[in-house]
């Protein structure tokens, strides 16, 4: 599998000809999710979820579906009839050949008096890991390569330290970095690198490497 970084929290994976775009939202390029088979989306967010940039890929590959939950299933699932589909935790499929596993049940809390909202993490053929905007751990999976939320509002390092080593993964990418400035990105890496007790690394958008 070929992942490629795009901004934020978007990445596209590519095995055997086929494409599988996670989490197009606003801050991402706008064509992040052009020419995908299959698009996954972790949950409502706008930087997660941007409903043109789902729309101009549906539109552009005839094809393509979306594989979401439900409060993002119901704001495009009309407007594409039979190829958006509702999942939840504990669900497997199949999207454009990859083997889909989901994990998780809510977003991580931003802060006590904003409620939270539904998302889900999605397992790609039991290797790759995205969590969306949430710490879950893959029970009982070993993942090889976690896409590591590494910087937001509802976090903080010492957490994502905690996650890194809670899962335990081969190695970790960062991920939903758009907001981290660049002076600050040595000072992360530094702390990641020395604690988190695995292989870490970052890709600029457009950047691509093997996963799997």
């Amino acid at each position: 599998m070929e992942l490629t970084k795009k901004t934020h929290a978007c990445v596209r994976i590519e095995k055997d000809g086929r494409t599988l775009v996670i989490d197009p939202g606003a801050f991402s390029e706008e064509d992040a999710a052009v020419g995908a088979d299959a698009i996954l989306v972790t949950h409502e967010h706008p930087d997660h979820f941007d409903e043109g940039r789902l729309r101009r890929a549906m539109e552009a590959e005839p094809a393509a579906e979306i594989w979401t939950l439900a409060s993002v299933a119901d704001q495009i699932s009309a407007a594409f009839p039979g190829r958006v589909h509702t999942v939840g935790e504990g669900d497997a499929f199949t999207a454009a050949g990859f083997e889909v596993e989901v994990y998780g049940q809510l977003h991580a809390v931003i802060h006590p008096d904003i409620p939270r909202i539904t998302n889900v993490g999605f397992l790609l053929d039991g290797t790759v890991f995205h969590p969306g905007d949430a710490l879950t751990v893959p029970e009982g999976r070993a993942v090889d390569t976690l896409l590591l939320p590494v910087h937001a509002p509802w976090n903080k390092v010492a957490e994502i330290i905690d996650y890194l080593r809670a899962v335990a993964p081969r190695r970790a990418i960062d991920i939903h970095d758009s907001l981290l400035q660049d002076h600050a990105r040595p000072v992360y890496d530094g702390m990641i690198d020395k604690l988190g007790g695995t292989d870490h690394g970052r890709l600029t958008p457009g950047a691509h490497t093997e996963v799997g």
